[in-house]
């Protein structure tokens, strides 16, 4: 058991909650994620590590309450336990040291996934643009922070109230036409998100690693729930991933995959992670 210290509330559905977990802090690392299970009879569903605190012993995790899952995390309080949290797993995101210049960019709920990758080479002395984007105003999320993890923080909304309007493309494509040159961008966020990014680089070559989550079981390989092709091979964002070079991600397959669930799900929030439904054994 985990026991829940802090829960608070973001914006409308979304919760950061810091849980009391020493041994998955003591590994834990950027783009790593973590497996819970709130009770006996309920589904194994996975969460990004947003943030970890080693000397504290914590790890937090930031989930928008969309699935009946998520929903039963939502309903659990500060000094209560979860039943089981597995991590971390996932292979840690590694970034190459010559890196001078980096985009992160961050879709809705996957700025919550993105905020540590910036964290991180900020941390390494990269000069880091952060790009976030939103619906709208009300779901803006994590400002002072991403603010904190970057030397320029750029945020757009859809309907254009709060910050400029429009979509994260269209922010990355003004910086790069106004000859900014990016060693790296990371991506994460919506599928087609992260698709039309790496689109924008590939003509200009630049390394774009994105964050895949879909369809997540165990978390260790064996459901093969979460397999993807990419450069032409399937591998497994549970444990090959979750970061993958987007320029080699067929985001087309990918899709086609999620929408195959699409009976089976309540729906799906920008970056947070399908929750399958559980059904008649509830």
């Amino acid at each position: 058991m985990a026991k829940i210290l802090k829960k608070e509330k973001l914006a409308q559905d979304i919760t950061r909650m810091v849980i009391d977990a020493p041994l998955i802090a003591k590994k834990a690392q950027s783009g790593q994620f973590l497996v819970l299970r709130t009770h006996a009879k309920g589904e194994r569903f996975p969460l990004t590590i947003a943030d970890y605190d080693r000397d504290a012993g914590t790890v937090t995790v930031i989930f928008a309450q969309v699935g009946k899952s998520t929903l039963q995390l939502g309903q659990l309080s500060e000094g209560d336990d979860i039943l089981d949290v597995v991590g971390p797993l996932g292979v840690a995101s590694h970034f190459d040291p010559s890196i001078k210049k980096a985009a992160v960019i961050g879709g809705g709920l996957g700025c919550a996934i993105a905020l540590p990758q910036a964290k991180t080479l900020h941390a390494m002395g990269v000069s880091v643009d952060m790009i976030a984007g939103f619906k709208t105003k009300d779901l803006v999320i994590l400002e002072d922070e991403m603010r904190s993890a970057s030397d320029n923080l750029y945020i757009s909304t859809d309907d254009g109230s709060f910050g400029a309007k429009g979509f994260v493309t269209d922010v990355l494509k003004e910086r790069m036409d106004a000859g900014v040159k990016y060693d790296l961008v990371v991506a994460i966020g919506p599928i087609i998100m992260m698709k039309f990014v790496s689109e924008l680089t590939r003509p200009s070559g630049i390394k774009t690693l994105v964050s895949m989550n879909p369809v997540m079981i165990d978390g260790t390989g064996m459901c093969g729930g979460c397999r993807l092709t990419v450069g032409g091979k399937t591998k497994f964002a549970c444990i090959d991933g979750p970061d993958f070079d987007g320029h080699e991600v067929d985001f087309d397959a990918a899709m086609q995959r999620l929408a195959m669930y699409d009976g089976l799900k309540e729906r799906e929030e920008d970056c947070n992670l399908i929750q399958l439904a559980e059904g008649e054994q509830q």
